[in-house]
């Protein structure tokens, strides 16, 4: 068998010591706050990501150069690897995967590129789950028809405090961010088609948060071969513990997951956000 190895990009959520664990090479996102370039992952935080966007300095997010995602494979050449899949956030939301794509031309290993059509834990399980096939003694078919699978099939549920940083970002349009605004309504998304689209739109944060918990929950208990869950969230830690915790029960799980997003994910979502993603097994 080809020894195959897994990529993806700092979108994916995934915790440095988890990725070193599985093996999964990830290539950061920039981050630009105010005048300063920063690195995802390296010397950027969420807490200065949401400082930012609550004092309105200017935050925008840069993908990866064709270079960088080259340079990562070479490397993986070097060391042994005869395929490389490289897993990625949606082509919608970012030209990441295209520079992907570009890097795969430029070097002599293999590259498969897998458009997950998700971001954050949405991609990082889609890469956890190439891992396990891959681990399991897949081929490299396999491994990228469980990355697709599992990125075609996760369920996203998101609520934000505002629409108004994905407004900014383009990442829903701008009819959609008016009508919550003007109707002062706490609105959840959910991931489409490769985009963040308006799903539903709730009077109060309490029952939208509520009916976000009941829309994962639906989605975990629909899952008949086991599930992959977690919470993610930006400056709200103590919400989404909550929401973690009463899933827990629901799900009669010992624990579900909680993190804070990156900054190339909450630059787009705001302080506030809280969602969850389940990926079925």
């Amino acid at each position: 068998m080809a020894r195959i190895e897994i990529v993806t990009d700092s979108t994916a959520s995934l915790d440095p010591a988890d990725a070193d664990r599985e093996g999964i090479a990830v290539v950061p996102l920039k981050v630009i706050i105010g005048a300063d370039e920063f690195v995802e992952g390296r010397d950027v935080t969420s807490a200065m990501l949401a400082e930012a966007l609550a004092s309105f300095v200017p935050v925008s997010t840069s993908r990866p150069t064709p270079e960088e995602f080259a340079a990562v494979y070479r490397q993986l050449a070097e060391a042994g690897a005869e395929h490389v899949v490289s897993v990625h956030l949606s082509s919608r939301m970012s030209g990441t995967i295209d520079s992907a794509r570009l890097a795969a031309r430029q070097v002599d290993v293999p590259v498969t590129v897998v458009d997950t059509g998700q971001v954050g834990l949405g991609v990082g399980f889609a890469a956890g789950s190439a891992v396990r096939v891959r681990d399991a003694g897949g081929s490299v078919d396999e491994v990228v028809e469980v990355a697709e699978r599992a990125g075609a099939t996760t369920t996203v549920s998101l609520y934000v405090d505002t629409l108004e940083y994905l407004r900014r970002g383009g990442r829903v349009g701008a009819a959609a961010a008016l009508i919550g605004s003007a109707l002062a309504v706490k609105p959840i998304l959910t991931i489409q088609d490769g985009l963040v689209v308006p799903l539903e739109r709730v009077r109060t944060a309490s029952r939208a948060l509520a009916r976000l918990e009941q829309l994962a929950l639906e989605a975990a208990q629909a899952c008949t071969d086991g599930y992959s869950i977690g919470v993610q969230h930006l400056a709200n830690e103590g919400v989404a513990q909550q929401v973690a915790d009463r899933l827990a029960v629901a799900l009669e799980r010992e624990s579900v997951p909680v993190d804070e997003v990156g900054a190339a994910i909450g630059a787009h979502v705001g302080p506030g956000m809280v969602s969850v993603t389940v990926t079925p097994r």
